[in-house]
């Protein structure tokens, strides 16, 4: 079997394997706002179960990322974009770790203060992380097939990310505004800085994807 034959096989399944991760990605999210209504509801069964799932998507999309990386090193250097694949698998394991993370620290705050002055703002945040794991989902699908669209959902990706350092900035000031508790406030912030770095993530990975779409 030719060299070009190998990497052509080689990158069918790579591609393959990374467009599982990022709708792995995309499922977390989705979870992630499950488990946030669960706490506007006081629902600790269901924040629970949320959080069960999530640890169990969070455990799958390693295990891709490692078999990308056995796949890229197994081929070697004859698949001459590997480092950028190699990439955009490791920053969309990031954005898991962001989510779990943010996750985490939702659930600690006091839900009465979450209620009382954030659920607008915190339903308005985790549909846009739905949405921009959307966008990097679809560049994902995308890459072999229309490779320009992946391109054009760069800039959508960019436009998010400067929506969310603008809301950041605004729920930073009101949190130290009206979160009193000391614990409340330190893991308020935390949870929107990590929404903010999740975003910055995916910026990231639409950037590598861009690479990629640019390469293939």
């Amino acid at each position: 079997m030719y060299s070009g034959e190998l990497e052509f096989q080689a990158k069918r399944k790579t591609i393959a394997i990374l467009q599982e991760q990022t709708n792995k990605i995309l499922n977390l999210s989705r979870e992630m706002a499950l488990m946030t209504n669960a706490i506007f509801e006081g629902n600790k069964t269901k924040m629970a179960e949320s959080f069960e799932r999530m640890t169990l998507i969070e455990n799958e999309i390693v295990i891709l990322r490692k078999q990308i990386t056995r796949e890229v090193i197994a081929i070697g250097s004859l698949m001459t974009y590997r480092e950028d694949l190699l990439r955009t698998a490791y920053f969309i394991d990031e954005i898991s770790g962001y989510i779990g993370g943010i996750s985490f620290r939702l659930s600690n705050i006091d839900p009465q203060v979450i209620r009382e002055r954030f659920e607008v703002d915190l339903k308005s945040m985790v549909d846009i992380i739905i949405d921009v794991i959307f966008k990097i989902n679809e560049m994902s699908r995308t890459l072999t097939i229309k490779p320009e669209h992946t391109i054009e959902l760069a800039g959508e990706v960019q436009k998010i990310e400067s929506e969310v350092d603008k809301k950041y900035r605004e729920m930073t000031i009101k949190a130290l505004d009206c979160v009193y508790s000391p614990k409340d406030l330190i893991l308020f912030k935390d949870t929107i800085e990590g929404i903010e770095g999740m975003v910055d993530k995916c910026q990231q990975a639409s950037n590598s994807f861009t690479i990629l779409a640019l390469s293939i």
